[in-house]
């Protein structure tokens, strides 16, 4: 692959100013004003879809709750906890469908934007394409790809992704790390808020976050998800991390020798993500916006195996996320500022910034745990424009 030259970079720190670009739903416009007049009710709009996956497989999903009482949680002490929801290649579609999201995190993502006038079925009821508790294929060995999302975001607003990434043969699991999502429900009750951005000790979320994959993959092959041992391969897995979940995964391949791959979309790395040479693939996907952040150049030259640096026109920090394509759908864009939005999502149709993502992720990981050949990999910008390469290929010995 060529190497391009890239100019050099001058990041922003990822304090205040991503906080605000990476929160969630249900804090990203809780300030904004409301165009409706006192008294008007906002119309209920039928529950948005997702779009739906291009793989020839059917998907079946179940949730996860697990506890690492080895450690504890660094932000409000306890037992380190995850929910993972994990989706996954099935032989059965039953036409039923799991819902988006649990009833008690839908009622808080709207109350926390002051919305009282839609149903929690709107985000319940959004159109998935998975299949709750189906059996998986029985094969040896699906290609597993962990996802870990940014800070305060639920892994529950990539559900499009990982349909796509299941329907093509991949087994995916998305982590909700505990006091670093909200709104999520656990066993105990609902966490609404993130300790973890309140604190702004990103470095060690970055540390934390690449402990629980170690632990999540511990749970998969010997733990409390054992019986998911005999489909997954664990010993090459791919990991994808949006933000704070981006540093979380340059931290996994430093630290995890079992993740074989990675794909960062727009996060940070800090200075423990920085330390030593990562050997093994890993992708940048960059926001359109003119905010490099920090890390960035520094984590290039130290990466010496397969390496890609992409820039994808017009868009914002946020766009893999199902967030823009809803808000979009639903009529919901007045809840953010011209200006907050186009942080968030750019300029780029949200729904075409998920497929840019969702391809993009399936040929990464086709390829690094498959081996398969990938023309999108090979030239980005001859297979979609807006796949703008920054610097790519694999450094000289």
């Amino acid at each position: 692959m060529r190497e391009h030259r890239h100019p050099r970079t001058t990041a922003i720190p990822i304090g205040a100013l991503a906080l605000a670009l990476a929160l969630t739903l249900t804090t990203a416009g809780a300030a904004a004003a409301d165009p409706l007049e006192p008294g008007d009710e906002r119309p209920a709009p039928a529950p948005p879809s997702l779009p739906a996956p291009t793989g020839d497989l059917a998907v079946g999903t179940t949730t996860l709750h697990l506890v690492d009482d080895g450690r504890e949680d660094p932000w409000l002490g306890g037992d380190r906890e995850l929910m993972v929801t994990l989706w996954y290649p099935t032989p059965e579609d039953t036409g039923e469908r799991a819902p988006y999201m649990t009833r008690a995190e839908a009622e808080a993502s709207l109350a926390g934007l002051g919305i009282d006038d839609l149903p929690p079925e709107t985000l319940t009821g959004v159109g998935t394409h998975s299949v709750p508790e189906a059996p998986p294929v029985t094969v040896d060995g699906l290609p597993l790809v962990l996802y870990s999302p940014g800070s305060g975001v639920s892994r529950v607003w990539t559900t499009g992704l990982a349909e796509e990434l299941a329907s093509r043969g991949f087994a995916v699991a998305g982590i909700d790390h505990r006091n670093e999502a909200s709104p999520v429900e656990f066993p105990d009750g609902l966490v609404e808020g993130c300790a973890g951005c309140l604190s702004q000790e990103w470095e060690l979320g970055a540390l934390t976050r690449s402990a629980d994959v170690s632990f999540l993959l511990d749970s998969f092959e010997k733990g409390a998800a054992r019986e998911w041992a005999p489909i997954l391969d664990t010993d090459r897995v791919g990991m994808i991390g949006h933000s704070w979940g981006g540093a979380a995964v340059a931290q996994s391949l430093l630290d995890e020798e079992r993740v074989a791959a990675g794909l960062n979309l727009d996060g940070p790395y800090y200075a423990a993500q920085l330390e030593g040479e990562i050997d093994r693939p890993l992708a940048l996907l960059a926001n359109d916006q003119g905010r490099p952040w920090e890390g960035w150049d520094e984590r290039w030259a130290g990466q010496t195996g397969w390496r890609q640096w992409i820039r994808i026109t017009d868009s914002g920090h946020s766009n893999v996320l199902d967030k823009g394509v809803f808000m979009d759908e639903l009529g919901l864009r007045d809840l953010l500022t011209p200006e907050q939005w186009r942080a968030r999502f750019g300029d780029l149709d949200p729904a075409r910034g998920v497929s840019l993502i969702r391809e993009y992720s399936t040929a990464l990981f086709a390829h690094h745990l498959r081996g398969e050949e990938s023309p999108l990999l090979e030239d980005p910008e001859a297979v979609h424009p807006e796949l703008v390469v920054v610097a790519s290929g694999t450094p000289a010995p």
